[in-house]
């Protein structure tokens, strides 16, 4: 199915030939979706439908970024222009005659599993910035206004001609040199990166001299990425994958010895060869269907309500297939604050608290 703002944004460009852009997430909310994982085939089949793509692809840009909507066709004669003279033209070929037999494969996979520089928040945020002739007052007063270590030094939104920190300005007046205006204090070698680097490749630069400023493809600076973003990054990659792990745990420990061998067997599915002689030899669905049974949550010997908690625990276990699909797009607060709340639920029934 093909979203009603899809249709509306063809329209428009194919018929009215005006621009049209919009969030990724604003795209992927026209499909009921909060992260890409799970719609990128669809979103791109009914691109497709309506003769569309997304410049830049909406699968390896930062989700609060615009793409724009362009014609198919326009993308389509831009990459034909790639194919090289050393292609073989069929009058290069003998004369044959072949019976092509074609086969539908599915797609779905996001096109650039390399997680960007470009995809974190800051790398996308305008940054604040000063000229060469600013006043070095005003340059502190905005540091310290807004908690910066450092501000960059543009001309204009594409010339970059230093950056100015604290360290830079300490360094001038401890060598007790002029330092009133901006130009005066500015250290000139800034460490810059296109917005398509990989993050992981860029950590040793942003460690080393603590930001990188990153440069979008029309060159223009679009963000600083500093080393308390990459803090935050990767609390924002980890935290998800501490949560379950711990709630998985918590749930072990809940069913640990009320369950015999073969009662803890018979929630595998038949068509698995695994072995499972304990509790640690479950995956999180077992765990569900061991608990779905009656006869098996009254084995608990627990005084809450059994529909109730596997719902709940359902929705972990989605949760938890995100986590471990490495999805880059952040996830929803209220789905962190989803699996704090459940952490704190399973403290309290931790058969095995002190």
């Amino acid at each position: 199915m093909v979203p009603e703002k899809l249709r509306e944004i063809a329209r428009q460009v194919h018929e009215d030939k005006s621009l049209a852009q919009e969030t990724v997430r604003t795209l992927l909310t026209w499909f009921g979706a909060k992260r890409r994982r799970f719609v990128v085939d669809t979103i791109r089949k009914a691109l497709t439908e309506v003769d569309l793509a997304t410049e830049p692809d909406f699968t390896n840009v930062y989700i609060d970024a615009e793409v724009r909507f362009v014609p198919a066709q326009k993308l389509n004669e831009v990459e034909s222009k790639a194919i090289t003279e050393d292609t073989i033209s069929a009058t290069d070929l003998p004369d044959a005659t072949v019976e092509v037999i074609t086969a539908e494969f599915v797609s779905g996979a996001i096109e650039d599993p390399t997680f960007r520089i470009g995809q974190l928040a800051s790398a996308n945020s305008t940054p604040i910035v000063v000229n060469p002739n600013s006043t070095l007052l005003e340059a502190t007063t905005l540091m310290m206004m807004h908690d910066f270590s450092q501000l960059p030094v543009i001309q204009s939104e594409r010339e970059v001609k230093g950056v100015i920190s604290w360290e830079s300005i300490g360094r001038r007046i401890s060598l007790k040199r002029p330092c009133e205006k901006v130009r005066d204090c500015m250290e000139t070698t800034v460490p810059e990166l296109r917005a398509d680097s990989s993050l992981f490749s860029a950590i040793d630069l942003i460690v080393k001299h603590g930001y990188v400023l990153v440069r979008q493809q029309d060159q223009k600076i679009s963000g600083i990425v500093t080393t308390s973003d990459l803090s935050l990054q990767f609390r924002q990659l980890t935290e998800p994958f501490l949560l379950v792990g711990e709630i998985e745990n918590y749930v072990r420990r809940l069913i640990d010895c009320k369950f015999t061998p073969e009662q803890l067997a018979s929630v595998r599915d038949p068509k698995d060869e695994r072995v499972i002689n304990s509790v640690a030899d479950l995956n999180f669905g077992e765990y569900l269907r061991l608990l779905e049974k009656p006869e098996h949550w009254n084995n608990l010997n627990i005084s809450i309500d059994r529909a109730t908690f596997i719902k709940h625990l359902d929705i972990i276990r989605e949760l938890r297939n995100d986590v471990m699909h490495f999805d880059p797009d952040p996830f929803a607060e209220e789905d962190i604050q989803m699996l704090r709340l459940f952490i704190n639920f399973m403290r309290i029934l931790d058969p095995k608290k002190v």
